[in-house]
């Protein structure tokens, strides 16, 4: 008859290896373990490949905490859209350049910390994050006019790069400042200058929202080659579909007899679309079409294939994240020395 075997007994869990094992493991002492794990320089190549195979073998995980304390940096950026959170995910161009922001920062072994603003108040918020030293730089994009952010983070001392040509006074002669943008005054020029070559004469534009630079630029590209063009051919939108079905419902009740439109975003366009095929408009016969982004969800999927005008948002995302990295790699220049001292009187 069998008996019956006492229970094994669960295994202790093993102790979590710490630096001390690391440098005993390959062979050097506690301090150059320390800097290889840390980023420090000053080590030889074979021992900063003896000490990582060490942390390989033992699975060893710095402690953040004490790394922050040696390196000054937490490995974290703040990213802060300056838009409701709603707008955020429902918006495909957010998606690709966070997309950017998010793979170029992970390559770096950064996190990425993101913040929204959805009214007065939210920039109270966001200004007490970025005072308090939890991250080493920010990336600030779809910023309108007069916006705080940019002020509130050079009063912190905040390392910044901004999506978006900046439009506050001053800014184009401040030479610390540092943004990501396309030329948008040139490409609304492009899309205007092919709906003039397929013959159309009444081109209409949904433009942005006009507290917005990049509204304004691919505003003022558009009457760069309409400079007399009809102000009633030209409606606000907000970057929205919803914006841009109402621009265009608004357009055909004014000029009903407008042959194209320029949609300052792929988004707007296929509002603009929609309000065309409800009204029996057919496109491109009726009425030429061109947006603005190539965002890959919309240009592709509109019926029928949306003309626009293209940039890469994503590579956008990545080269804000690369310059803010860049900015925090670069150590700042030495201060003068002090002059040197009188001798005391004799």
């Amino acid at each position: 008859m069998a008996q019956p075997q006492p229970e094994a007994e669960s295994a202790a869990p093993l102790p979590r290896p710490t630096l001390e094992s690391v440098a005993e493991r390959a062979g050097v002492s506690r301090a150059t373990a320390s800097r290889v794990i840390n980023g420090g320089t000053g080590v030889r190549e074979p021992l900063r490949e003896k000490v990582q195979k060490a942390v390989e073998e033992l699975g060893y995980v710095p402690n953040l905490a004490a790394r922050t304390l040696v390196t000054r940096r937490n490995q974290a950026v703040a990213v802060v859209v300056a838009e409701p959170e709603s707008r955020l995910f429902s918006d495909p161009f957010f998606a690709q350049h966070l997309r950017g922001i998010s793979r170029e920062l992970s390559a770096a072994d950064n996190q990425m910390v993101l913040l929204f603003i959805e009214d007065q108040q939210d920039y109270q918020r966001v200004g007490r994050y970025l005072a308090g030293g939890h991250v080493d730089g920010a990336l600030l994009f779809s910023l309108h006019q007069s916006d705080p952010l940019p002020e509130m983070a050079r009063r912190v001392g905040l390392p910044t790069v901004i999506g978006g040509r900046p439009g506050w006074p001053g800014a184009e002669s401040d030479r610390e400042l540092v943004y990501v943008d396309s030329d948008n005054r040139g490409g609304a020029r492009t899309a205007v200058q092919h709906l003039r070559s397929l013959g159309r004469t009444r081109i209409a534009t949904i433009t942005g929202p006009l507290d917005q630079t990049s509204s304004m630029d691919r505003l003022d590209g558009y009457r760069d080659l309409l400079p007399d063009g009809d102000s009633a051919l030209i409606a606000v939108g907000d970057f929205t579909p919803e914006g841009g079905r109402r621009a265009m419902a608004e357009l055909l009740e004014r000029r009903p007899d407008l042959d194209a439109v320029f949609a300052a975003s792929d988004q707007m366009a296929s509002g603009a679309l929609h309000v065309l095929r409800t009204h029996g408009r057919t496109v491109p016969d009726d009425v030429a079409v061109v947006g603005f982004d190539d965002v890959e969800s919309i240009a592709a999927w509109t019926e029928p294939p949306l003309t626009t005008i293209r940039q890469d948002i994503e590579e956008m995302g990545r080269l804000m994240a690369r310059l803010l990295l860049r900015r925090l790699n670069t150590p700042p220049p030495n201060p003068s020395p002090p002059p040197p001292s009188s001798p005391p009187p004799a």
